[in-house]
């Protein structure tokens, strides 16, 4: 079955750095987008990146625009979130997505991301 482990969150200070992965495992990993979402307290799960099946298209949600990157590395079924220059608006659960087709989309459990002082 699709498993996606998201790993990589914690507490950092405000302008500082943290890189999330999402490891997948139970389809070809190489032949989907992959995306990452977050849920910050109280409000919706919002699109934060999208990365293509060979990773060299990407696209960003405006709000992290220039301060995210998001990669992938098909020979370790894995993608990455490097998020530079944190704010405490980032405060937020961030989930790794997969969508293989209509009514077939998948969810990590998640990984708390806090930027606070």
């Amino acid at each position: 079955q699709v498993q996606l482990v998201e790993s990589g969150g914690g507490l950092v200070q405000p302008g500082g750095s943290l890189k999330l992965s999402c490891t997948a495992s139970g389809f070809t990993f190489r032949n989907y987008p992959m995306r990452w979402y977050r849920q910050a307290p109280g409000k919706e799960r919002e699109w934060v990146a999208t990365v293509s099946p060979g990773g060299s298209n990407t696209d960003y949600a405006d709000a992290v625009k220039g301060r995210f990157t998001i990669s992938r590395d098909n020979s370790k079924n894995t993608v990455y979130l490097q998020m530079n220059s944190l704010e405490a608006e980032d405060t937020a659960i961030y989930y790794c997505n997969v969508v293989r087709g209509v009514a077939s989309q998948y969810w990590g459990q998640g990984t708390q991301v806090t930027v606070s002082s």
